[in-house]
């Protein structure tokens, strides 16, 4: 105990100190929201990485998916790093910093109402980003918490408010630079601890080849594929359609979510594009790879505390169970490390939500004239109130882990993802258009949240997505095109010259 306890004092110093540091960076809103657009290679790629994973990859997700679909689940990991790092760096990154930054767009609802000079597009983005983004936060602490009641016996309540205390402080003291230099810590001390939990648990069922052997001899409980063995040791798994759901919601989804997005309005320079696409893909492929191919070994901890009165799986208690046997020294890595993924994550969120709600929304439609150091202060003021917000539902869950982040990452991406997309290459891109996709994207999320007419909000999460990769395109070809000459203004910020090095870049013409 005395271990885990100096691990957990010695962590949250560091960042709390981090915080203190870095106030001279959030003296003004662009130094606040985005560190003056100055963040370097590794610090963006880590926040990127520790941003998308958290403990409800970690506990919920790992969980629950390793459990349905074995091993077969650490495709989730590999797509979340060629789909959800690697593409989302090599289509998004650099057009976002150039648009961005040529229109003076600090957050995403702020890129839609001047990309397509829309005001009411402006505030319709902030109120989903708001509104959807406190289900998912609730999620981050629900998952941490089960792990601290695991290994300290601590209420559950008591988790949730000191995480938000010590979260809401080095956010509100550092901003943006607080949150990045603290997520490349954390991301240093994920990659470290998902290993060492991996081999631990291994080892515990005899190794790799052990463990991989007994898993062999458990029948599939999918009806597709009822009473087969070996299904969950199989290259697809036992349900692999359900499985490629998952994969794209959890994959493609970062492409429209606005504390993902974020990440590329702070890019400094060209190498930090290259570097963080490197990088951030490698640190998927380890963290959210190594998350979900040890939830593919849950079914080999099946024990009567993981199923209700009822005999429902209690997803989000499979990996707590797991860990539960491990030396108290590695439990400690386990609470550090998913701390860290946690705490990572509810920074950006509650950065993004009172970014968002601060400039998109208040300023200017309700309090008028604000100065630079009453926007700051607003925007501290509603960190507070957000992280208020997201422990009232956190306290009182409706539902297991990856139905509260389905449920967000649908309605977030499903609104967001293809009329930004469209609007960063396609001048064609219609305001009707990206009305038509925030409507069928919280439409089919929140009608399915009432009637569940998908089984699963994940599948349903990834169709509002799909719907809206066809219907921006189909909508903006059959509704009225924006001024050509505004349209051209805009994407001139893409035609501009800058000089490069000769080995970047060879000349047109060389004689």
């Amino acid at each position: 105990m005395l271990v885990k306890i100096l691990l957990l004092i010695v962590f949250f110093s560091v960042m709390i100190a981090i915080g203190v540091n870095c106030r001279r960076h959030s003296t003004d809103v662009q130094g606040f929201v985005l560190g003056s657009r100055s963040v370097g290679p590794w610090l963006t790629a880590f926040a990127y990485g520790t941003s998308y994973f958290s403990a409800v990859v970690f506990v919920g997700y790992a969980g629950q998916f390793g459990w349905k679909y074995g091993v077969a689940s650490t495709w989730i990991g590999i797509g979340n790093a060629l789909i959800g790092s690697l593409l989302a760096w090599a289509v998004l990154g650099r057009r976002t910093r150039i648009m961005s930054n040529a229109l003076s767009a600090s957050t995403m609802p702020d890129f839609f109402g001047k990309r397509f000079e829309s005001k009411a597009l402006k505030i319709a983005a902030s109120a989903i980003v708001f509104i959807f983004l406190v289900p998912y936060t609730a999620s981050v602490y629900n998952g941490l918490s089960r792990l601290f009641g695991m290994a300290f016996d601590i209420p559950y309540a008591v988790c949730v408010i000191v995480m938000a205390v010590l979260t809401g402080a080095y956010v509100i003291l550092g901003g943006y630079m607080a949150t990045a230099i603290n997520d490349f810590i954390q991301g240093i001390i994920m990659l470290g601890g998902i290993i060492a939990v991996i081999a631990a648990v291994l080892s515990g069922q005899g190794g790799f080849t052990q463990a991989l052997y007994h898993l062999a001899e458990i029948p599939s409980e999918i009806p597709a594929t009822l009473g087969q063995q070996g299904a969950y040791t199989s290259f697809f798994g036992p349900d692999p359609l359900n499985l490629l759901g998952v994969v794209i919601l959890t994959s493609l989804g970062t492409w429209g979510l606005p504390q993902m997005v974020h990440k590329f309005y702070a890019i400094k320079s060209e190498k930090a594009i290259q570097t963080g696409m490197i990088v951030s893909t490698a640190f998927a492929i380890i963290i959210s790879g190594g998350c979900y191919f040890l939830g593919g070994f849950g079914r080999l901890f099946d024990n009567p505390s993981l199923y209700s009165n009822q005999g429902a799986v209690i997803y989000d208690s499979i990996i707590p169970f797991m860990l539960s046997s491990l030396p108290d020294i590695l439990i400690g890595v386990v609470i550090v490390l998913v701390l860290s993924a946690s705490m990572s994550t509810l920074s950006s969120l509650v950065l993004t939500s009172s970014s968002t709600l601060t400039l998109d929304f208040l300023k200017d439609n309700i309090f008028k004239n604000l100065s630079e150091k009453r926007q700051l202060l607003l925007m501290r003021v509603l960190i507070v109130f957000f992280i208020v917000l997201s422990v009232v539902l956190a306290l009182d869950p409706p539902t297991f882990i990856a139905q509260l982040m389905g449920i967000s990452w649908g309605a977030l991406a499903g609104a967001f993802l293809a009329p930004f997309l469209y609007g960063l290459y396609w001048r064609g891109v219609t305001k009707a258009a990206v009305w038509a996709s925030f409507a069928a994207g919280i439409g089919i999320t929140v009608t399915n949240m009432i009637w569940s007419y998908i089984s699963s909000p994940i599948n349903a999460g990834a169709i509002a997505m799909i719907a809206g990769l066809v219907i921006v395109p189909v909508v903006s070809l059959v509704t009225p095109k924006m001024k050509r000459e505004k349209t051209n203004e805009i994407f001139a910020c893409y035609e501009e010259a800058v000089t490069v090095k000769r080995k970047t870049a060879l000349p047109v013409e060389e004689r």
